[in-house]
């Protein structure tokens, strides 16, 4: 808001991550260490509700020769892994992801566990399993936001990923100015701590709606890997449709 205003203007770029703020490092493993893709090497503790799990990025494997405890920012050396072709990499507590490729697993589990929501209606009559997949169907104005609005609240994860994909302006704008004001029922901290909003607007670009719904899942995928249960929710699937429909137009597909 600082650099653009109340809209971005077109070709605007910029960091995610704060270059410049510094975040303590722990590491959890010594130099010699075998590591490989998704080993966690060490933790930051991000917020009072969150440690954040440093992992060891995909295609690197090999043996720690440095890692150290200290201040770093997101772009700076924590550690450096020599491969056995002998290539170095240094390590750094920021990663990039791509938002097309799915994060590799090793097996895929099947939900045994009961997905409490916080709303009786829901966990009595259409019960969830952790790891499932719900929908909430329905015309305009009868409930979907409100609902997911709620799940978001009360549901029992760790990590909460809330996609604004395609709804109106308003909507995403009492999520941004709702959102920092609740309080988390279990600890009593702000929800925010242990939330990421992601907001795609009607009137943003179909590309950048069609790539919302991408980003939240790896983004939970992320989180996902570290060891935490995440509740990801995509407002609407409906109009994310709606952009993939017109960009396979565009493309006449």
């Amino acid at each position: 808001y600082e650099a653009e205003g109340e809209f971005m203007s077109r070709g605007s770029t910029m960091p995610g991550l704060n270059r410049e703020k510094k975040w303590h490092f722990k590491p959890t493993v010594e130099a010699g260490a075998k590591v490989g893709p998704g080993d966690i090497i060490g933790e930051v503790q991000e917020t009072t509700l969150l440690i954040h799990k440093i992992m060891a990025p995909a295609g690197v494997s090999g043996t720690v020769q440095e890692i150290a405890e200290g201040d770093y920012t997101v772009v700076e050396t924590i550690g450096v892994v020599a491969g056995e072709d002998g290539t170095q990499t240094e390590l750094t507590l920021m990663q990039k992801c791509p938002v097309r490729e799915a994060r590799a697993v090793r097996n895929r589990l099947a939900p045994n566990q009961i997905l409490v929501t916080g709303q009786r209606v829901i966990d009595t009559f259409f019960p969830i399993g952790k790891g499932g997949t719900a929908c909430v169907p329905g015309p305009f104005g009868t409930g979907k936001t409100v609902v997911q609005h709620q799940l978001a609240k009360w549901i029992n994860a760790n990590i909460v990923v809330y996609v604004g994909c395609g709804e109106r302006g308003n909507e995403m704008t009492d999520v941004l100015t709702e959102f920092p004001e609740l309080k988390d029922p279990h600890t009593g901290e702000p929800l925010m701590k242990r939330s990421v909003l992601i907001a795609n607007t009607s009137n943003m670009p179909v590309a950048a709606r069609e790539a919302s719904v991408y980003t939240g899942i790896t983004i939970a995928e992320y989180f996902r890997d570290m060891g935490y249960t995440v509740a990801l929710m995509a407002d609407s699937t409906s109009r994310w449709a709606e952009a993939m429909r017109e960009i396979s137009t565009r493309l006449e597909e």
